[in-house]
């Protein structure tokens, strides 16, 4: 089966349409929805024709697609900018309170556009110092302060999969395919791939990817940890939204207290009692600004026996 796999996503790079292999498309229903961008302050953007990223705004929740579908949504410099103006705009927008990532036309993204990094490397400018300036993919080196979920479909490879290591979730597509294929090329991980992947599924199996390149697929990442749900192809993006609106309809300041606290214990906490302190330091002033209310609606009857609504 792996070998079977391998063959297929060895040709990811031939000249064929995302939809002839995986026949992927957005649901009717996501269509209507106006263009939006977040960066710009919530104005409509336009026709999606020409844009290498798209904001849609939802209430309380924004997705953000990369649109390069003729290359796999592969990143350029352009696409890269564009993807930190978008999340960054998430990030400091208020009334903003999850994020979805995903892809164009079938796939969610193969990476860095290798023709240009071939062809315009003068023009390349890399900052080394991660506190200075962003990654080569764009957003890979911000500390969201709110949920982000990448919907998952056809390719999530080298850069691709780094992207989707950002998110906090990732609803990913059946036939959808993962791995660092960037590895054949010699093209390094830097956008937060070696650092993400040993925290997310253990350094064993990281290196597993790491080393052989090898697709893995959604099953098995599933099994990884790599992807939190699957679901039918075709559905990603709608499964990732239904899950940001439940997500955002919660008390936020706990939740991202909660978040928070999980992420610094996991990245920045020197010991077990800092993680603690850091813990309790967030999560008490939560009790007096939404905990109360809460414990006073669940007096009431609200939310027994586990009931989410």
């Amino acid at each position: 089966m792996a070998l079977k796999l391998f063959r297929t996503c060895r040709h990811v790079s031939a000249a064929f349409s995302p939809s002839q292999i995986f026949g992927l498309s957005v649901r009717a229903s996501l269509v209507a929805v106006k263009s939006f961008s977040t960066a710009t302050g919530g104005e409509d953007t336009g026709k999606a024709a020409g844009q290498t990223v798209v904001s849609e705004r939802r209430g309380s929740v924004v997705t953000v697609a990369i649109n390069r579908p003729e290359v796999r949504n592969a990143v350029n410099q352009e696409t890269a900018r564009r993807l930190l103006e978008e999340l960054e705009a998430f990030d400091s927008d208020p009334d903003l309170n999850v994020a979805v990532l995903h892809g164009k036309g079938g796939n969610f993204c193969a990476g860095y556009d290798l023709k240009e990094l071939a062809n315009h490397t003068a023009s390349l400018k890399l900052e080394q110092d991660v506190t200075k300036g962003p990654g080569p993919m764009g957003p890979s080196r911000l500390e969201l302060s709110k949920p982000l979920i990448a919907a998952v479909s056809g390719f999530a490879v080298a850069g691709g999969l780094e992207l989707a290591l950002l998110a906090d979730l990732r609803v990913v597509e059946e036939s959808a395919v993962m791995g660092v294929f960037c590895r054949r090329f010699g093209v390094p991980l830097i956008d937060g791939g070696t650092v993400r992947l040993p925290r997310l599924i253990g350094l064993s199996r990281a290196l597993d990817l790491i080393l052989t390149g090898r697709p893995i697929g959604a099953q098995e990442a599933l099994a990884y940890g790599l992807a939190n749900r699957v679901v039918p192809d075709g559905q990603a993006l709608q499964a990732a939204l239904q899950l940001a609106e439940q997500i955002s309809s919660f008390p936020q300041q706990c939740l991202r207290a909660d978040r928070s606290s999980a992420i610094h214990s996991c990245y920045d906490a020197p010991s077990f009692t800092q993680a603690m302190q850091y813990e309790i330091d967030h999560g008490v002033p939560v009790i007096q600004s939404e905990a109360v209310t809460g414990a006073t609606s669940f007096t009431a009857g609200a939310g027994r026996g586990g009931k989410f609504s």
